[in-house]
């Protein structure tokens, strides 16, 4: 039997969430690269919803926001005040009327829920013409959860409290999940007929399937087959746990289509990141964001990616790059930051102790150590020595500095922007490169050394430099020959 579409999937994210104690809103609290409220739409998005609603309440300014920047299919409906999920479902009903079709109710901090789960449910809700079918889990310990009591057929016959259960009750291992599929007439009806009339003054949701039942309609369960699945985040422990699970998950799919990956412990991939296969991760590799790797590269040890494209074959040791462009066969590191808006080209290195921003490295070109580049252009087949500065900052605006094509600038230069070396140039070490080099041309920029004899031990007597200076020109002196003697 196919999946049934769901008419509607609404994601309930209205709670505070207080146990975070953070500002942030719980359901904005994020794990391998997402929000938690992402993962259950991303999740939902799977079921081809005809509509996506979500439920925002608690800081809805921000989580409006969110939505609005990251999920414009979700349409927000706000609870003004957080009386129950009943209470918010209700709130979704007289907001956009009645759903005709299947519901699904399910929530924004339960990221480990796959599509894979909710279509199961549905089809079992399809197949046994619930009137709800409410996904449940055997778990190890149910203490704390409502426990599911089923009839001799498998139907549910209510969903009991731990505080209001029995021992036989209390024995149970399966446990309410909370995420339901309803009959969308049915539970428009009974969602109106649910009362506060408890400890909390909360209209809740698992009244619903008491008055459906009551009523005549058949109530039912589908088990997932992982209980961690459902599993909510209320706060940082969980919020940990959820992330390493999540983790594992993406490593697994990533190593089963080709990926190597030398320590999964110890590396880290945010949900939208893309790897080819025959890309090897070492260990203490972190994969950020939107970073896509090429087939052959490999990143790591202890390298930290975010936003950025490596392409293949390329090498990324011990760097941090952020929002970069590691071009083919390239080379990167160790110890290098590549910050926003850089372009390494085909085979060029950018080394040890190097920091590039805003900086297009042509193929072939080499940045190997000690090496600020900002705001610049370097062709192809270039080569910057150590020590060297691109001083790109006047104190108000930012300038570009351009070194052409197989130009050699020697170690310990400071090229002031704006400043151009032209194709084939040289520039002298030590040079304060502050005018354009013409092609070929070698630049020198640096003062002729003079020696001030006696300098020290005139200015700085009675120090070690000084009674250095003294011992060693009198070795000097005493190894000069005297005069012959006839």
């Amino acid at each position: 039997m196919s999946v049934p579409r769901p008419a509607a999937v609404i994601v309930l994210a209205a709670g505070e969430g207080t146990r975070m104690k953070s500002k942030t809103p719980k359901v904005l609290h994020e794990l391998c690269g997402r929000a938690l409220v992402d993962h259950m739409l991303t999740a939902a998005r799977g079921l081809q919803p005809e509509r996506l609603i979500v439920v925002i309440g608690h800081a809805r300014e921000q989580v409006e926001a969110h939505l609005s920047a990251t999920a414009p299919d979700a349409v927000p409906v706000v609870q003004e005040k957080q009386n129950g999920t009943g209470h918010a479902v209700r709130t979704v009903l007289e907001s956009v009327g009645a759903i005709t079709g299947t519901v699904l109710v399910t929530y924004g901090d339960t990221p480990l829920l796959r599509t894979e789960t909710l279509a199961a449910l549905l089809e079992r809700h399809a197949e046994d013409g619930n009137a709800v079918t409410v996904l449940t889990a055997e778990v190890p310990d149910p203490t704390g959860y409502g426990r599911i009591v089923r009839d001799e057929g498998g139907a549910v016959l209510e969903i009991v409290e731990e505080k209001d259960a029995d021992p036989g009750q209390r024995a149970i291992r399966e446990m309410n999940s909370g995420v339901y599929a309803f009959d969308g007439s049915l539970l428009a009806d009974a969602v109106k007929r649910v009362g506060a009339a408890n400890a909390q003054g909360e209209e809740y949701l698992t009244d619903v399937l008491s008055i459906l039942r009551e009523d005549g309609h058949r109530v039912g369960a589908h088990v997932a087959g992982d209980y961690v699945e459902v599993e909510g985040v209320n706060d940082r422990v969980q919020l940990a746990f959820a992330r390493r699970v999540l983790n594992e998950r993406i490593l697994k799919a990533h190593m089963k289509a080709g990926v190597t990956v030398i320590d999964p412990a110890s590396t880290w991939i945010d949900a939208e990141v893309t790897l080819e296969p025959d890309v090897v991760l070492h260990p203490g590799t972190q994969l950020h964001g939107s970073t896509r790797i090429a087939s052959g590269a490999e990143v790591g040890p202890a390298s930290t990616l975010t936003d950025t494209v490596v392409g293949e074959d390329a090498v990324v040791r011990n760097a941090v790059c952020e929002s970069a462009e590691i071009g083919p066969q390239a080379t990167v590191g160790p110890f290098a930051y590549l910050r926003p808006g850089t372009v390494l080209g085909r085979k060029g290195k950018i080394g040890t102790y190097v920091e590039t921003k805003n900086a297009t490295i042509g193929e072939g070109s080499k940045v190997p150590h000690l090496t600020y580049v900002g705001d610049a252009t370097i062709g192809t087949g270039s080569n910057i020595g150590a020590a060297c500065v691109f001083v790109n900052y006047d104190g108000v605006s930012k300038h570009h500095t351009t070194v052409g094509d197989h130009v050699r600038v020697g170690s310990d230069n400071m090229l002031v922007a704006p400043v151009t070396i032209g194709d084939g140039a040289y520039t002298a070490a030590g040079s304060v490169i502050t005018d354009d080099v013409p092609p070929g041309a070698m630049g020198v920029a640096r003062a002729r050394q003079r020696n001030i004899e006696g300098w020290v031990p005139r200015r700085r007597a009675g120090t070690r430099s000084a009674d250095a200076a003294a011992r060693a020109v009198a070795a000097q002196e005493d190894a000069v020959p005297g005069p012959s003697e006839e």
